[in-house]
Parts: C-alpha cells; sequence; structure tokens
C-alpha cells in the first residue's frame, strides 16, 4: 500500500507541474501576441524582430 500512496503522489505532482508549465506556455504567448499587436498598431509594418541597430562587423576567423 505505501508504494501506491507515493505512485498517487507523485503523480498529483507531474500533474500540478504539467498544469504550472502549460500555464506559463499561454501566458508567455499571450504576452507575445500583445506584443506584435501593439508593435503593428504603432509601426504598420508589425516587424517584431527589427530593432533599428546596425550590425555589427564580423572579421574572418584567423586560420
Amino acid at each position: 500500500m505505501y508504494e501506491f500512496d507515493l505512485h498517487r503522489m507523485r503523480s498529483a505532482e507531474l500533474r500540478r507541474e504539467a498544469a504550472s508549465e502549460r500555464l506559463a506556455r499561454e501566458t508567455a504567448r499571450a504576452v507575445r501576441a500583445a506584443r506584435r499587436e501593439e508593435a503593428a498598431r504603432h509601426d504598420g509594418a508589425g516587424a517584431e524582430t527589427h530593432t533599428g541597430r546596425r550590425r555589427r562587423l564580423r572579421l574572418p576567423r584567423p586560420a
């Protein structure tokens, strides 16, 4: 009976962790969608990755 109780406790713990991770993913997805929506409203372009910074010049690797 002891092993069964341990199994139930571990199963409940895994379900709680999965629910927490699911909520975190949904929150991150909602934040990204709101950011895209805000950028589209301001810019009209909606390019999330464009920052306006110049690219760093990279030197060739030495042989």
